[in-house]
């Protein structure tokens, strides 16, 4: 049940018919082929994510390089922590990514999963375009290596760093989906407090060049949610094995840790210190995000009391979309395609 097969890179003796491809463990010739395609949503997948292509560097930092300097010391502090937080979470993404990719048999998925790749480093790209102009270069490397000698950003990272980690070292089936699991709640739940932060800061006339970069970085991480969820959601239909009772304890346990490690950073990077949000403010719709992604792998409630959007936060579901279209933003499921380029938002 838990065998995992790392795939050949040439394999001619692979199976051309589409009825046999699987998302693991299948007999993958690695031809792309657009036309014949087993994942139906793999089709709009692809069409979003291509569609989102943009440019750090397009986007005007100049008011931004004014006000970093005169940010609160609270704000500042966090603006530097949080995107210490995020450069390193962006850079592990592209690293593991192929890891995962090197036994996905199914090539249209592995498509999808380089297109993933592809924007982590952009992300990166993104955070230091932002240090770069905004900061001096002692500033820049301090914040780039913070995690190293803040304990609790240095916990955080280690969890996900682990996960993976264990997967390198024990390639199974299980663990596989654990990492899949584990790159859910980064893309779901871990992102939020800091996107949430930057939202915090639009909402009051702060750092608009900042903010309209997460936006972008939000809307690519909507389609990564979207795409491994599907993957998940996959591989409950073909390895139900994989998603016996007492292995969806385990997957629940994470997702809820991984909330719970979200608020408890909130308390650290944001408190109460911060105009327009309080940690009261941040638990709500943590735990909010948290029942979102259980449910949406068929893991149930976490947390029966905040099952509902809290009134508090929904302008942060507002600041998210980085084309002011309609989406089902939590779902991440986008309803209209618009190229990134043709946006013109400076908010």
């Amino acid at each position: 049940m838990d065998q995992l097969n790392r795939k050949p890179l040439f394999n001619e003796t692979g199976d051309i018919e589409v009825g046999k491809r699987r998302l693991i463990n299948g007999n993958t010739t690695n031809l792309n082929d657009f036309n014949n395609i087993k994942y139906a949503w793999v089709s709009d997948w692809y069409r979003q994510a291509m569609n989102n292509f943009w440019i750090p560097e397009e986007i005007n930092l100049t008011q931004d390089v004014k006000e970093y300097r005169g940010l609160e010391p609270a704000e500042r502090t966090a603006y530097d922590k949080i995107l210490s937080f995020l450069i390193f979470l962006d850079s592990i993404q592209t690293a593991n990514l192929p890891n995962i990719g090197g036994y996905v048999t199914a090539n249209e998925v592995n498509l999808c999963l380089t297109i993933h790749a592809f924007q982590e480093a952009v992300h990166s790209q993104s955070y230091g375009y932002m240090l770069d102009t905004i900061c001096s270069p002692e500033e820049r490397q301090q914040i780039l290596y913070q995690w190293k000698d803040d304990p609790q950003l240095l916990a955080r990272n280690r969890f996900i760093g682990d996960l993976y980690g264990e997967f390198q070292q024990s390639p199974d089936a299980f663990n596989l989906v654990k990492t899949m699991i584990a790159n859910y709640i980064l893309e779901g739940i871990y992102f939020y407090s800091g996107f949430m932060f930057f939202y915090n800061l639009g909402r009051h006339g702060k750092m608009p060049g900042s903010v309209q970069e997460i936006r972008y970085i939000n809307r690519d991480e909507n389609t990564h949610l979207w795409l491994f969820r599907e993957m998940i959601l996959e591989l409950r239909k073909e390895e139900p094995g994989l998603f016996t009772e007492e292995r969806q304890a385990v997957y629940r346990d994470m997702v809820k840790e991984g909330v719970e490690q979200e608020i408890s950073w909130g308390r650290h990077v944001i408190g109460e210190q911060i105009s327009g949000l309080t940690s009261g403010m941040v638990e709500d719709y943590v735990r909010y995000l948290g029942n979102l992604r259980s449910e949406g792998l068929g893991l149930g409630v976490l947390y029966p009391a905040h099952r509902e959007e809290p009134a508090s936060m929904t302008w942060v579901r507002e600041y998210a979309n980085a084309n002011m279209m309609k989406t089902d933003f939590f779902e991440a499921k986008p309803s209209a395609y618009t190229k990134a380029g043709a946006v013109l938002d400076d908010l």
